[in-house]
């Protein structure tokens, strides 16, 4: 089973919260760990197009090629999922500054500055 650390980008069936469907796309994992029984689940945080209208906690990704993705994206920190890692496929990874980043803005949704 491929274990996912913070800062992978894969590809997963994704929630949607407006209807009862799934739909392919890149995440962001935000644990630094498995977690679960047995370590079989991880936390994803939504990535869209950049295209798309910004939320509150949207975070642009500096280099889109970089981290496996054909356009530019923006990590949607207000979006959050549970998911079976063995579902994940792996694309790329984040920079260290904007995992950073994105820490900075999970802690704030969270209410933990």
């Amino acid at each position: 089973m491929t274990r996912f650390k913070l800062g992978a980008v894969v590809r997963v069936a994704f929630p949607h919260v407006e209807r009862d469907v799934h739909r392919y796309r890149p995440a962001l994992v935000v644990t630094d760990t498995p977690i679960g029984p047995d370590g079989l689940l991880i936390w994803v945080a939504m990535i869209t197009s950049a295209e798309r209208a910004r939320w509150p906690g949207d975070i642009s990704i500096a280099d889109h090629q970089a981290v496996g993705l054909p356009i530019a994206s923006v990590i949607r920190t207000a979006k959050l999922t549970t998911l079976e890692a063995a579902a994940a496929e792996p694309l790329g990874r984040l920079s260290e500054s904007q995992i950073g980043d994105v820490q900075a803005q999970l802690r704030n949704h969270l209410g933990l500055n």
